[in-house]
């Protein structure tokens, strides 16, 4: 049975998510303690392990207070260790690991920054991407380049397109607003708007198929033309919409 899934919203734009079965909790990132306890307390969770994505304070700034309420362990990635707090459990790229009974893919998707990983549990078609692949968007890229990025972002459209792409904040009109700039014509695109403005339920998770379709920087060779750039690489085609997304 697919874990179930509680999106929180934390901060003034992150996301965190609770995971739960019949093994127990999950926490993925940590950006405020607040309402996970009080989401914990209002359905009777106990809170058994957290996955924290990269270092960035918005993402882990609440472990050790949820550590000192809770006593989770906390899983991260090896590499990224000495940003992050204190791990029981340290992981790298292309290994799995088993939480809440079910087996974790990792993945590097390092550009954002380096040492980012995301969680793919296949069972639940569920990917935790945080700040790499985002909701009509993907994030900055603080400390990789283009081509790091791209090839992260190549790697998570690799996975199935019901896989629910569950992202680390609520920039979707503001991704959105850039996307519709470089694909007008895109009616998926003014649809999911559309129903994002119509909405006050998170933008995300949203399933890959569904970022296929109105994800500029998954669209490279849909905008490839558009851009006028027909003789140039995906790479070379992402960076620039990286770019011009920078300055939009």
């Amino acid at each position: 049975m697919p874990l179930e899934l509680v999106t929180l919203r934390c901060l003034q734009d992150n996301y965190a998510y609770l995971l739960h079965g019949e093994h127990g909790t999950a926490l993925v990132d940590a950006p405020e303690a607040l309402p996970v306890l009080t989401e914990l307390d209002a359905r009777g969770w106990t809170l058994d392990a957290i996955l924290l994505t990269h270092h960035h304070a918005d993402h882990i700034q609440a472990v050790p207070e949820l550590v000192a309420e809770t006593g989770a362990k906390v899983i991260g990635a090896a590499c990224d260790s000495h940003r992050l707090p204190p791990l029981d459990r340290q992981l790298n790229p292309g290994e799995s690991f088993e939480v809440l009974g079910e087996t974790v893919d990792v993945l590097d998707v390092s550009g954002h920054t380096i040492g980012h990983i995301a969680f793919h549990f296949p069972q639940s078609s569920l990917a935790f991407t945080a700040d790499s692949l985002m909701a009509m968007g993907c994030g900055r890229l603080f400390e990789g380049d283009p081509g790091m990025m791209w090839q992260s972002l190549t790697r998570l459209n690799a996975l199935p397109g019901e896989t629910l792409i569950c992202s680390g904040h609520d920039y979707c009109r503001g991704n959105g607003a850039f996307a519709l700039s470089v694909d007008p014509e895109n009616m998926a695109l003014k649809d999911r708007l559309e129903a994002v403005a119509a909405s006050q339920a998170p933008c995300a998770p949203a399933s890959l198929e569904q970022e296929r379709a109105t994800n500029p920087f998954l669209r490279v060779n849909e905008l490839r033309p558009l851009l006028n750039m027909q003789g140039a690489s995906d790479p070379e085609v992402f960076a620039r919409l990286r770019k011009m997304k920078d300055e939009f």
